[in-house]
């Protein structure tokens, strides 16, 4: 396991390892994990140029207050948006995708628990928040996550490890149990990163260009403001007896909410997760405990070199530093019976249906397929 102490270490060397003018964009950002990444990372980046992501233009306005101070030579932009609207996702990307020719980190943290409530545009806006949203990010910035010439990482903050059956007749989890919400949740987010990133190496056109990281993170038990306001119906039920135990049990199991940013901090820049190309061909290197490797040589794009004893992480097919990571709180990649598992879904077809369903929405609302 990856100590804090290591992590922070770790942490400690981006400004010298990754250089200055890292450019990173925050969706979901003004609260919660997102706002505590989002600081950590302006604390230790070089001059970042960062947009973030959130509804509150008061909280927006607070942080970027907070973050001009915490590093004055970093260049910051906040931008107000429904992120429940793919259509106002395309907008926020068609800001952004103006500006920028590359982007380096793209951290994805927006979620809500409110259930029984649908979109405009025709989605269950509890996944329309948590997962549409989010790979509609995806794969409109995948060309400027491609083309950076240094780190090139998404991190997705949402139930890593956890992967459980999929329902394909329910994608939205409109009729799924709240028991099995979070296992279909998580099962349909490493699938999709998992063709993301297939498509980051199959689709690279520009040259220096290259392969993105993803990781799909379970942040454990941490105190944010999410489902305070807007859960309902069996989930806000849920989340009652839920709090009523961590109340109890809370102090001994709970991440303190700056930990937590400095763990994503370190899912977002280290070599642990490198790309499928980093140090070579996956599965290069010298073995390791648990079937992890470390590296004897990695690219830019890998992030952080490893601190001593740390390996490059299995990706979720199994093999070390393959690229799509699936990771619990520690940092730990998903075990053996959860990458067998995912393997039985891409056999049976269910990774197709889960890619085919996000392109049919994002056309169905867009008319295309990304911007």
């Amino acid at each position: 396991m990856v100590t804090l102490e290591q992590i922070r270490a770790s942490n400690s060397k981006i400004g010298e390892t990754l250089g200055p003018g890292l450019v990173a964009v925050f969706a979901g950002a003004t609260s919660g994990i997102g706002e505590a990444t989002l600081k950590q990372f302006a604390k230790h980046a070089v001059k970042p140029r960062i947009y973030f992501l959130g509804r509150s233009k008061a909280s927006g306005n607070r942080l970027l207050a907070e973050l001009q101070k915490f590093n004055p030579e970093g260049e910051y932009h906040y931008i107000s948006v429904d992120v429940s609207l793919i259509r106002s996702v395309d907008d926020v990307c068609r800001e952004i995708k103006a500006k920028e020719s590359a982007i380096n980190l793209l951290f994805l943290s927006t979620g809500t628990l409110a259930t029984k409530t649908e979109t405009s545009e025709g989605l269950y806006y509890l996944t329309a928040v948590g997962y549409y949203a989010r790979l509609r990010f995806v794969v409109n910035l995948l060309p400027q996550l491609q083309r950076a010439t240094g780190l090139r990482r998404v991190v997705s903050v949402l139930a890593g490890t956890k992967e459980g059956p999929v329902q394909t007749d329910d994608m939205q989890v409109r009729r799924v149990s709240v028991l099995r919400a979070r296992g279909h949740a998580a099962s349909l987010t490493t699938l999709a990163l998992e063709e993301a990133a297939r498509r980051s190496a199959a689709t690279i056109s520009t040259p220096g260009a290259g392969p993105v990281s993803f990781v799909h993170a379970f942040p454990g038990f941490v105190r944010t403001p999410l489902g305070r306001k807007d859960a309902s119906g069996a989930t806000a039920t849920a989340l009652i007896a839920v709090n009523a135990v961590l109340g109890i049990l809370g102090p001994l199991i709970y991440v303190p909410i700056d930990e937590s940013g400095e763990r994503h901090v370190f899912l977002a820049t280290s070599a642990r997760f490198r790309t499928a190309t980093g140090g070579g061909k996956s599965g290069d290197g010298t073995k390791e405990a648990g079937g992890e490797t470390t590296s004897p040589s990695l690219l830019p794009a890998d992030g952080v070199p490893l601190p001593a004893g740390v390996a490059v992480a299995r990706g979720t097919d199994g093999k070390p530093g393959s690229g799509a990571y699936s990771v619990d709180k520690d940092g730990e990649s998903a075990p053996p019976k959860v990458e067998q598992f995912l393997e039985r879904l891409r056999k049976d077809g269910t990774a197709e249906k889960v890619w085919a369903d996000l392109e049919e929405q994002f056309v169905r609302i867009t008319g295309v397929a990304s911007v």
